[in-house]
């Protein structure tokens, strides 16, 4: 059998095989997420570009099932983990951006959003046959924060210019109130 992230098949098939599906992949082996990383270290200049970025690893377990009794409401439960090279939006400095995606889908219109008292996200697809590798680019995507910065303070430049910053700064109307009130 070839790869598993590359399997194509209607979510109830993915459910009726109880199809779990371990992954253990590099970010280059997806393209989409690929494409957003390249993207994104396009902004650093060449010699701050990680090398490597494309080998970090992408892990994690789908487990495909239903979500109700009757055996109706395909549905998946995993995780997705990974770290990508990123640029953060405040240094202008790579880093290191770990994502984790929890994943609680089921695969129909709207009134599979809550089955037994539990809530999933209902996933919407494009024909009536689930790629694997879309979603899991897909998840990871949705993932990724909207402006990436260093955890903290550590690593971050601006950060610390920052600080410093402050540390000189003068507040001419700090005591203005007080001056005020003294007229008076």
């Amino acid at each position: 059998m070839g790869n598993p992230l590359h399997l194509r098949r209607t979510p109830i098939d993915f459910a009726e095989n109880s199809q779990i599906i371990e992954i253990i992949e590099k970010v280059g082996d997806f393209k989409q997420l690929a494409a957003a990383v390249e993207s994104d270290l396009a902004a650093l200049d060449a010699d701050k570009i990680p090398t490597g970025w494309r080998d970090r690893k992408v892990s994690g377990e789908l487990r495909f099932g239903f979500a109700d009794a009757q055996g109706r409401v395909p549905a998946l439960e995993g995780e997705l983990n990974a770290t990508l090279d990123a640029v953060c939006q405040r240094c202008l400095e790579p880093l290191e951006l770990p994502l984790t995606s929890n994943l609680r889908l089921v695969f129909l219109g709207e009134q599979g959003r809550e089955i037994d008292g539990e809530a999933y996200e209902v996933w919407e697809l494009d024909g009536d046959e689930l790629s694997i590798v879309e979603l899991i680019e897909e998840a990871l995507l949705m993932a990724i924060p909207f402006v990436a910065m260093h955890d903290g303070d550590a690593g971050c430049t601006a950060k610390a210019e920052a600080g410093a910053a402050e540390e000189k700064m003068t507040l001419p109307f700090a005591n203005l109130k007080t001056q005020m009130q003294q007229e008076d």
